[in-house]
């Protein structure tokens, strides 16, 4: 372990690719293979496998008072260090004494991790993690540290990792990713390079793939500028999700690959009958059944995050499945075929899963709604009368601005957000945002808010404030005097230059150091954009927003001239229930 550390100083000391991917190299041929396997993961910044559900489920708090005790540090000397570095790793490998002896072995750290995500009890785990630490040298603890927290940070992707497993072992960048991607595992990538066996690589299903990413536009013009043939599809208000289905088990996953199954149990029956293995991409949406169209994200929410979902919620808000890509059917990866390809393919599974779950004549149970309701094949339970639960994203097609614009409207319309539009060459390429998905939406509006606290950044930005809490203003019915609540938290928007401004502003108007947190005086007004708007315990407004971004400073207004929980209460009403 203390090699791989210190590989792992030398790698954050330099900014050179090819010099970061030499080291990496060079040190994965110096160790075993099963060494190197494991390093690879470790490098990769991951404690398992991306493929195991399994978790260390160690809270950064229970960490922090680990290197606590067995620094001696007390809490404010934790506090300059972490200000000073911006991660507890590096904190850890400051304030930890030096160990005699030899240190640790990679596999005894890896041995170490599954006995703590076996262990149960935040007691039983914390014991596990202050053993290894306490036997660790500081450097190995730093990053020991870093790879439970997920926070590696020495400025090395995964695919730079690939490319020096190519490199340490032969074969080809392109074997090494694709076989990391099939077996979920860049561990295994390791030793079928190892053995020149990167070619017998097969898919794992149930672990999910990366997820293909769109760049915004900001004009119908600008939307046809890229590519001659689009495809034209609603930009839907859900959240996005991967669908693996094989020998008739499905499961759901998140954007951040975490499975989202249980919150959604209605779904998975829906995708049973599918005739072939494959994995979908789509969106889970809130639905009404009723009107034929999405209902709004903040309605949705009600189902997030649920490991059981009553029979009365399932009742009142249901969801629907929309698909509209396909990454792997059949027994094989199909991301490298066109989209129109991939299109094809996906109308062909959805028609096949009809007639395997009998739903009837194909054409009847078509229904296409371009206004007030979704065009869309629609698949449902065991019967007739059984509810829709997978609806085929319709598409369109496009070939001036002025459609474009007309699509946008009535996707708008419908209840969505926007446009996505697709270049129907190009192929699916997860993980990585460019110009062949674009995505068109316009904000629901904006809000002047006022800074009511603000925190230390991460990475860069850990020794200036950059995070910002904002309310709006509410009248206390009982007494008639204007209060501030809490409504959002933003951090991206402004220049590094107005940001050191506001730092050294803040510092100078706080009414109470928090440490790593400062509640400020209330004069700095922002004006913020956003997806969307939520009803939320979480701040005292009773609101929260979804995806707020600071537009700009407003230096031209008081506090006393930000909006109102009435103006809150206006847009929140306008969104489409």
């Amino acid at each position: 372990m203390q090699r791989l550390a210190t590989a792992c100083e030398a790698i954050a000391a330099t900014t050179k690719k090819l010099l970061k991917v030499g080291i990496v190299a060079d040190y994965l041929n110096s160790r075993t293979t099963d060494e190197a396997a494991v390093s690879a993961l470790f490098l990769s910044g991951r404690a398992f496998p991306a493929w195991e559900e399994t978790t260390l489920q160690m809270g950064g708090r229970s960490l922090w008072r680990i290197v606590a005790e067995l620094s001696g540090k007390n809490e404010g000397e934790l506090t300059t260090a972490y200000r000073r570095h911006g991660d507890l790793g590096a904190v850890a490998g400051e304030v930890l004494p030096e160990r005699t002896g030899h240190g640790l072995n990679v596999l005894e750290v890896e041995s170490t991790f599954r006995r703590m995500a076996s262990a149960r009890g935040a007691a039983a785990k914390t014991a596990v993690g202050r053993d290894l630490l306490a036997r660790a040298t500081p450097l190995e603890a730093k990053y020991i540290v870093k790879i439970m927290t997920g926070d590696l940070r020495i400025g090395l992707k995964e695919s730079l990792v690939e490319e020096a497993i190519a490199r340490a072992y032969g074969g080809t960048l392109a074997e090494v990713q694709r076989a990391n991607m099939l077996v979920g595992d860049i561990g295994e990538a390791v030793r079928l390079a190892s053995e020149s066996k990167l070619s017998e690589a097969r898919m794992r299903m149930f672990h999910p793939l990366g997820f293909m990413l769109a760049s915004p536009i900001d004009s119908a013009e600008d939307g046809l500028s890229y590519f001659a043939e689009a495809a034209v599809e609603d930009k839907y208000d859900g959240i996005r999700a991967q669908a693996h289905t094989a020998n008739g088990e499905v499961k759901f996953f998140s954007r951040t690959r975490d499975e989202i199954t249980e919150s959604f149990p209605e779904l998975p029956d829906a995708l049973a009958g599918l005739a072939q293995d494959a994995i979908l991409d789509g969106e889970i949406v809130a639905w009404d059944y009723v009107a034929g169209h999405p209902r709004p994200f903040s309605v949705l929410q009600k189902r997030l995050g649920r490991k059981k979902v009553s029979d009365k919620l399932l009742r009142e808000t249901p969801v629907a499945f929309l698909p509209f890509d396909v990454l792997y059917a059949g027994g094989e990866l199909v991301m490298d075929r066109p989209l129109r390809d991939r299109a094809l393919l996906l109308d062909e599974l959805l028609s096949a899963e009809r007639k395997t779950i009998h739903h009837g004549d194909a054409e009847a149970r078509r229904q296409i709604g371009r206004t007030g309701t979704q065009e869309k094949l629609a698949f449902g339970g065991n019967d007739e009368t059984s509810e829709v639960r997978i609806i085929r994203a319709p598409v369109h097609h496009a070939s001036s601005a002025d459609e474009l614009e007309e699509l946008f409207a009535a996707a708008q319309h419908r209840g969505n957000e926007g446009l996505m539009i697709k270049d129907l060459n190009s192929s699916y390429t997860p993980g990585k945002r460019g110009k062949s998905w674009l995505k068109m939406k316009r904000e629901l509006a904006t809000l002047d808010v006022v800074v009511t606290a603000v925190e230390y950044g991460h990475g860069k930005r850990i020794s200036v404030l950059s995070d910002y809490t904002f309310a709006v203003w509410d009248i206390d019915g009982d007494t008639n005097k204007d209060k501030l609540v809490n409504i959002g938290k933003a951090y991206s928007g402004l220049t590094d230059a107005e940001i050191a401004e506001m730092t050294q502003w803040f510092l100078d108007h706080t009414i109470e150091d928090q440490g790593f947190r400062r509640v400020v005086e209330p004069k700095i007004v922002l004006e913020v954009a956003f997806n969307n708007m939520m009803r939320s315990s979480r701040h005292e407004s009773g609101y929260a927003l979804r995806f707020p971004r600071i537009i700009r400073l407003r230096s031209d207004k008081s506090a006393e001239e930000a909006d109102t929980i009435e103006r809150v209460r206006e847009i929140y009403d306008q969104q489409r229930e």
